[in-house]
């Protein structure tokens, strides 16, 4: 598998550490976007894919904690 080079010298954040701050905004953002869906399924009385998208938010959530619990050990030096 080919490796790319390192880009923190044009953002200013190693890879490693923008990837994360990626993933948790990412996670942020499938959450948002799972409530329409949520919303749309109950609006059409589906319970059962309301409840998929229920599961997938909880999921998106627990991401985005994982990470910015992450984060909070890095940025603090811990």
């Amino acid at each position: 598998m080919a490796t790319s080079a390192e880009t923190g010298g044009v953002t200013g954040t190693a890879d490693k550490d923008y990837n994360l701050i990626w993933y948790v905004e990412a996670c942020l953002n499938n959450a948002l976007r799972l409530e329409t869906y949520i919303q749309d399924a109950e609006r059409g009385k589906d319970t059962e894919v309301a409840d998929l998208f229920r599961k997938a938010q909880a999921d998106s959530r627990k991401g985005a904690e994982l990470g910015k619990e992450l984060l909070r050990s890095r940025l603090s030096g811990g």
